[in-house]
């Protein structure tokens, strides 16, 4: 898909929800919380919910966050995906 026809497909400022799935481990959220927030200036506490697998294995991640551009988008998913800890970004 070409970048124009990609950027077209969300509105900008929107609300954007992101999830990170990794290992169940006890700092797991703080590590999704830290790579988001670093392209987001208003993330708050509240924005961020876990759920853990049904075996208690993983955890998946959600923070939901105002997005401003597709670039941003792009870069928290390449933060998130480079992490050891984090097994898929959705």
């Amino acid at each position: 898909m070409s970048d124009e026809k990609r950027e077209t497909l969300l509105e900008f400022p929107c609300e954007f929800p992101i999830k990170a799935i990794g290992k169940q481990r006890d700092d797991l959220d703080a590590i999704v919380f830290a790579l988001v927030n670093k392209h987001v200036d208003d993330l708050g506490e509240g924005a961020i919910r876990t759920r853990p697998s049904s075996k208690g294995n993983y955890c998946a991640i959600t923070i939901t966050f105002t997005a401003t551009s597709q670039a941003q988008l792009d870069a928290i998913y390449c933060d998130l995906s480079g992490c050891e800890q984090i097994t898929m970004v959705l």
